[in-house]
């Protein structure tokens, strides 16, 4: 008599890939709600800070330092998968320049929108992310995106220019850097998943991002900001406190971090495209929640 022991094993396992599945794929669907909550929050702290303290390539620098303590920590601890994961090549490192290049540009660009107007104004505008992604991807990943796809763009595009237009906080200096910002993370974005592989996973390829971008805004924030950030830091302590003050510089570099880690956890499942257009929902919630404080 034939045994049903391999059967019975056989379907135990596959019960199990098939509830294994169905957990993860409920984390996946967690991982924008994170996201948006993260960088909610993110936002306002942030802009408070900025109100206070106007150095936007200073608050950049804690934001990518912060990161890299995080990163650093994870991985002394043992908890390599959360972090860098395992060091990488030269051609790796050549793959993640691209992305970690562009990634500090754009977040100082962004930071320095977000200190010279509204925080809905600078979301507004980079809400066109996806039509950066859209021509980027074609350049780059040589990817075509669906004509009813790019249609759809065209009403954020004229809805930008008109908010823009109605926006009393506008200036030039904010609207232009949140374009630099939606160009270069368009790059970012489009380098950033070219740079995944199956052995470098989107948490190392950010974290390696987040060191790298460190040392690029450090010198660049020194060289703007450096004789001016004592008296800055100073006046800012003044007001706010200095307990209060440098606990609010290291919670916002934390959830810039996290934020951005859960994006990018994001981005290796989706193309370039799909993940600007959730940023765009992102932006509508930090719009709606900044006028609802």
């Amino acid at each position: 008599m034939r045994s049903t022991k391999p059967r019975r094993d056989l379907e135990v396992v596959t019960v199990q890939y098939q509830l294994d599945s169905t957990a993860e794929d409920r984390t996946k669907e967690q991982d924008p709600l994170e996201t948006y909550g993260l960088n909610v929050y993110f936002n306002l702290l942030n802009k408070s800070i900025l109100q206070h303290f106007p150095f936007p390539y200073t608050v950049s620098v804690v934001h990518v330092a912060v990161g890299t303590a995080y990163c650093t920590l994870t991985y002394l601890l043992g908890l390599k998968s959360w972090s860098f994961g395992r060091a990488i090549s030269p051609e790796e490192l050549r793959k993640v320049l691209g992305p970690a290049s562009m990634h500090a540009v754009g977040h100082i660009a962004a930071n320095i929108s977000y200190a010279a107007v509204a925080i809905s104004l600078t979301h507004t505008v980079k809400t066109m992310e996806p039509a950066f992604n859209v021509l980027l991807s074609r350049l780059v990943l040589g990817e075509a995106t669906p004509a009813p796809v790019v249609a759809s763009l065209l009403p954020i595009m004229l809805g930008v220019a008109l908010a823009s237009s109605a926006e009393l906080s506008f200036n030039w200096t904010g609207f232009l850097s949140a374009m630099v910002s939606n160009l270069t993370f368009g790059f970012r974005a489009v380098w950033g998943k070219a740079a995944m592989t199956k052995t470098l996973d989107s948490t190392a390829v950010y974290s390696y991002t987040t060191l790298i971008s460190l040392i690029i805004c450090l010198p660049v924030a020194l060289a703007m900001e450096g004789e001016s950030l004592t008296a800055g830091a100073q006046a800012a302590v003044s007001v706010r406190g200095e307990a209060q003050f440098y606990t609010d510089l290291v919670v916002v570099g934390i959830c810039y971090h996290l934020y951005n880690l859960l994006s990018f956890n994001t981005l290796q499942r989706v193309s370039p495209v799909s993940h600007g257009v959730t940023n765009v929902v992102k932006r509508v919630v930090i719009i709606f929640s900044r006028c609802a404080v």
